[in-house]
């Protein structure tokens, strides 16, 4: 993706933009994505308003809102402000951005099912809500199965006994997880297989996902970003730390941007043009060793970390492919 124009480039139509996420006061200043997306916005004449999920309500089959105006500043000691909390109608907000972080709940879930109001009222929901809701994060990767190392998903022990004696060093992980959490690594000769899998399959009710180890995972987890179909030059490589088998940055991995590889800019491309069809404007695809491990259509992150190491500005190319719906 080239990089995109100055953002102080202002766009013709002023919109008002509905963020819903996590609670503001606490973002990493220094690496949140949603609130470059914020900065962005606001620089190419956006308003802006703020809530969290539980601030969607119906009334009558009416979506409202408990919203509040924010404006945001490049300050980390005083990057934001909130007005007065305000209830209006949906259709008082031309975009709504879905920036809440997993885990993916029921209570994400019911919001998805009341953001599918919004986008019948016309307003441009980002991610689209039943997209989210359909593309769970670790079984949507496995549509794209020819671009993964083996995997299956099962909540029995005996098929996973199997696929490890098969493979021989495996990961097994839970399809709801994030940040790295309820990642074990297992060899044929682990004396622990069972406590673990009867503990990930809560006694073999529940399925999960396990994959062939990928030794390349010590070369990085590579996050490669899609924005409204167009892949990013760039990956971030989330490394493991000495003696981790997980990459990712909420596991204590370090994050080097670079150069997509052939192989990662032709997986990717295969990638993009389902994700932007489904309604998936944002989305990040994990990659290791060209491979694919997930599919994060939720709240993908990383954009500050390859915009400070590469000198993009993901953020502003995103807010101008919404822009470019009006």
């Amino acid at each position: 993706m080239s990089q995109a124009a100055p953002s102080n480039v202002l766009n013709s139509r002023s919109l008002n933009i509905l963020v819903i996420m996590d609670p503001i006061e606490q973002v990493n200043y220094k690496k949140d994505t949603s609130l470059a997306m914020m900065w962005s916005a606001q620089d190419r004449g956006h308003t802006l308003g703020y809530c969290q999920i539980h601030d969607l309500w119906l009334d009558r089959g009416q979506l409202m809102i408990d919203s509040q105006p924010v404006t945001v500043k490049r300050d980390p000691q005083d990057f934001y402000t909130l007005g007065e909390k305000a209830t209006c109608p949906v259709s008082d907000y031309d975009v709504i951005l879905m920036r809440k972080d997993p885990p993916f709940d029921m209570r994400f879930i019911y919001a998805t099912y009341l953001l599918d109001h919004a986008k019948a009222t016309g307003v441009l929901v980002v991610n689209d809500p039943s997209a989210i809701r359909d593309c769970n994060e670790k079984l949507f990767a496995t549509w794209f199965s020819d671009y993964m190392s083996p995997t299956i998903v099962t909540s029995k022990q005996a098929h996973i006994r199997k696929f490890i004696t098969e493979q021989q060093d495996v990961i097994v992980k839970p399809l709801d997880g994030m940040g790295g959490t309820g990642i074990f690594r297992l060899t044929a000769d682990s004396p622990n297989i069972g406590v673990t899998l009867e503990i990930l399959t809560e006694l073999e009710t529940l399925p999960i996902m396990a994959q062939r180890y990928l030794p390349e995972i010590k070369e990085g987890d590579k996050r490669v970003l899609i924005v409204d179909g167009v892949v990013v030059d760039f990956s971030l490589a989330r490394i493991p730390t000495k003696g981790e088998t997980r990459g990712n940055l909420a596991a204590g991995g370090s994050g080097v941007a670079m150069p997509l590889t052939d192989i990662e800019r032709q997986v990717a491309e295969v990638v993009a043009p389902i994700v932007k069809e489904k309604g998936l404007m944002f989305v990040g695809l994990d990659l290791i060793g060209g491979r694919i491990t997930e599919i994060n259509v939720t709240s993908p992150t990383c954009v500050r970390e390859i915009d400070d190491q590469c000198g993009t500005d993901i953020a502003t190319d995103f807010i101008r492919a919404i822009e470019s719906r009006f």
